[in-house]
Formats: structure tokens, sequence, C-alpha cells
């Protein structure tokens, strides 16, 4: 993806404010051992591109006149209550050097599973992004976790998912193989199962 920016040549918060009346918005980019880069956004283009998920998970191409670099967006600072973003970080990507950042869980399936179709299971979402350490050239997207063959009652690890080839999980804590789902029968949906037995049971 990729996105415009322009060089900010004063800072400050005075400066940021009157950026933000004039529909810009501040930010900087830096990393890849070079100077940090103060820069501005149009607050209109940098605010529907965080609306995308790719935005969030994928190289971006930056634009800066005639120049460009790859970048990864890093942080996102909102006001507290209107749809305004104030301020953005991003981080130049050296190709030779691995990645350490988040991808979204993109789960599928869950309709033609054993667990939903046969016993009204509800499945929930432990997770829905995954911290992953690769090279720029192998950072997907996003991870996707196929649930067709979940019945009820179980529960969905890392290790019952492929991630994408030069990918791996940033453990933490200690924990390499983290709950990503669940497959749970709703305690009501148990009772009337029950009560349907019993009641064939009495026919019978």
């Amino acid at each position: 993806m990729e996105f415009n920016a322009t060089l900010r040549s004063v800072q400050g918060s005075s400066a940021s404010r009157r950026l933000r009346h004039a529909g810009r918005v501040p930010a900087i980019v830096y990393g890849s051992a070079q100077p940090s880069l103060n820069i501005e956004l149009d607050h209109n283009e940098i605010f529907h591109a965080l609306r995308k998920e790719s935005f969030h998970a994928s190289i971006l191409n930056m634009k800066i006149g005639d120049d460009s670099q790859q970048v990864l967006l890093r942080d996102v600072q909102w006001h507290a209550y209107k749809q305004l973003v104030l301020h953005v970080d991003f981080q130049r990507v050296d190709a030779s050097k691995a990645l350490h950042t988040k991808v979204p869980l993109h789960f599928i399936n869950a309709e033609a599973s054993p667990a939903v179709k046969l016993s009204s299971a509800v499945i929930t979402h432990v997770l829905t992004e995954l911290d992953v350490i690769c090279l720029p050239a192998n950072l997907p997207q996003f991870i996707e976790v196929d649930l067709s063959n979940v019945i009820a009652g179980s529960m969905i690890h890392l290790a019952d998912i492929k991630l994408p080839l030069g990918v791996t999980y940033a453990t933490h804590g200690g924990d390499a193989n983290p709950l990503i789902a669940t497959a749970t029968v709703p305690a009501a949906k148990k009772g009337d199962d029950a009560d349907a037995a019993t009641g064939a049971e009495t026919k019978a």
C-alpha cells in the first residue's frame, strides 16, 4: 500500500495544533540507523487508510515528493472522543532485518464445522492477532485459522494452525503454544439436549 507524506519543518505542540486545524496530521519516521524524519500527512487520506486492516499489517510505501521509503505502521494516537487522528509513528523497513510485529488472524469455515453444524457450539476468538517475527518479504497481511474440522468442546492452539513460510511466533512469557479459539456449547443448549434425551427415554 502507498501513502503520501510531506516533510515537516516546524515542531512543537503549537505547530502540531496548527497542522491539525489545517487538516494535516503530524507524524514521524524512525529506525534503520537513519535520523528520525518529521513528516505531515493529509488527515482524510490517513484516516481512511487506517480503516483498512491491511494498512496495519503490510509493508507500506511512503512517498515524499520524488522519494519513497518502505515503512511499517507502529503507533496511532486518536482524539479521546472525536474521529480525529492526532499523530502517527512509522518505522523504516530494512529488507535484510527481521521484523517483530502483529498480524491479524482470519477465522474461516466456522459455520461448516461439526461444532457449529451438529452441536450449535459458539466459537470464541481468544486471540485476534498474533505477534510474529519474519523478514519484510515474508510478512503476511493476515494468518488464516481454518475451523472446518473443529468439534464441540475443543480448543484450538497455535500448534493447530500452520504459519506462513518464514514466519515464527514471538513467544511471550514462555507460552509457545497459546490458545487461539474455543468451541463451547452454551449451557442452555446442553440443558435442552438433556431434556430432549429425558423425554425420549420416558416415551420409550
